[in-house]
């Protein structure tokens, strides 16, 4: 079947336009630092998509990293102390 007959039948069946799949797209573009850069340049969807699943994943890294590093300085502090009773208020924040 080719693509564009797939395409056909997805589209009466989906409520989602090709206008608002592109307008999504371009939404994404200016939400991802790395294609934020080349606003002016025509990039294609594809590479939209790749970038973003790129940033999520880089995103996901940093909070674990934070996480691990939150962690540890919550193992080295005194549970009573007036460190841990400021990192577990900014925490409940």
């Amino acid at each position: 079947m080719s693509g564009r007959r797939s395409r056909s039948k997805q589209s009466s069946v989906s409520s989602i336009t090709d206008n608002q799949i592109t307008d999504l797209v371009s939404k994404l573009q200016h939400l991802i630092p790395e294609l934020r850069r080349r606003r002016f340049d025509k990039v294609s969807t594809s590479k939209v998509l790749q970038e973003t699943c790129n940033y999520i994943r880089s995103l996901h890294r940093e909070v674990e990293d934070l996480s691990d590093r939150l962690s540890q300085l919550l193992a080295s502090t005194d549970g009573g102390s007036d460190q841990a009773a400021i990192i577990r208020s900014l925490l409940m924040q």
